[in-house]
């Protein structure tokens, strides 16, 4: 697989996300000093709730632009056969039958896309799943702890 495609896929839809977290801030703003929420007595809080959801807003678009940057600068690595998984790897997991293939980025877990009609998810060094792949190379048979399961789970590729 082309994983500069993938990384170029995952940076496209973070600055999706972000072009709608930008709008969302600027409507939330504008909302929060509009005339029209204006407090009316002490117990009128529209337009403190509005600069509230406008900084939350805001914050996440930050952190969707330091994502951003970070995709831009990870370069597409091969991984060879033997070396652990490390940031930049997609990895191939079979878990009870089934296969599922994650990119261990450095932010943005959650993330999905669709490449060469296989979903791929994003998946960071800390998150359970992750914390558990960083360092296996492929071929290794794990117990994975998910919650309070644990299931077997088999490392079939790592690119």
């Amino acid at each position: 697989m082309n994983k500069r495609a993938i990384i170029q896929k995952i940076t496209a839809k973070l600055v999706a996300e972000l072009e709608v977290y930008l709008r969302a801030a600027q409507f939330s703003r504008a909302e929060a000093t509009h005339e029209s929420n204006k407090a009316e007595n002490k117990y009128d809080t529209r337009g403190l709730e509005a600069s509230y959801l406008a900084r939350g807003q805001s914050k996440q678009a930050a952190e969707l632009e330091a994502a951003i940057a970070e995709y831009q600068k990870l370069t597409a690595r091969k991984f060879a056969v033997g070396d652990p998984i490390n940031i930049g790897a997609l990895i191939e997991l079979e878990q009870l039958g089934e296969t599922a293939l994650y990119f261990l980025g450095p932010r943005a877990g959650g993330t999905e896309i669709i490449h060469d009609r296989k979903e791929i998810l994003v998946i960071t060094p800390q998150s359970p799943l992750g914390e558990q792949l960083v360092g296996q190379p492929a071929g290794t048979a794990l117990q994975l702890k998910l919650g309070r399961e644990t299931r077997p789970a088999k490392i079939i590729g790592v690119a």
